[in-house]
């Protein structure tokens, strides 16, 4: 049996230690136990830990030790996914100023993954984005990805 293939952007991260939303950091520490059990393939890509950096201290050394505890893909974000990325943009899905969550969308097309797991809503995780990413999916000759938040895989929802 094929593991589906996740990509995580950095709001999944930044959950695993986010006391101010209980919830959210409660649903993605069940997910990272998924993860650390290999329920799920991962996929990152190189933004995930550009973004990581802004992350302050002990938050930054807390989630680098998560990381140690997965087996992930790692995804350079190169010209391809740059281009892909700005299709998002130029179809009026996202402003330029949402162009890393662009290239994160990108990252997961270009690497074959099935889902999206964020907690970003207003640029990722809404109908908006999910319909766009259809679209682009599609006329790019990418197959269809499911875009959700990490609460959805903990169960077995996907």
């Amino acid at each position: 049996m094929n593991r589906i293939k996740i990509y995580l952007d950095t709001s999944v991260l930044s959950h695993l230690d986010a006391p101010d939303v209980p919830e959210k950091m409660e649903a993605t520490l069940k997910l990272w136990e998924l993860l650390e059990s290999g329920v799920y393939g991962v996929v990152l890509s190189s933004v995930v830990f550009d973004e990581l950096t802004e992350c302050q201290e002990p938050k930054m050394s807390y989630i680098a030790k998560r990381l140690n505890n997965i087996h992930y893909e790692l995804i350079e974000s190169d010209d391809a996914i740059v281009d892909l990325a700005s299709k998002f943009i130029d179809f009026g899905i996202l402003k330029e100023k949402s162009f890393d969550d662009c290239r994160h969308i990108a990252a997961a097309l270009m690497s074959g993954c099935e889902v999206i797991a964020s907690w970003n809503f207003k640029h990722i995780v809404n109908i908006k984005t999910m319909q766009g990413t259809k679209r682009i999916a599609t006329t790019s000759g990418f197959h269809d990805i499911i875009i959700c938040t990490p609460a959805t895989l903990i169960d077995g929802g996907i």
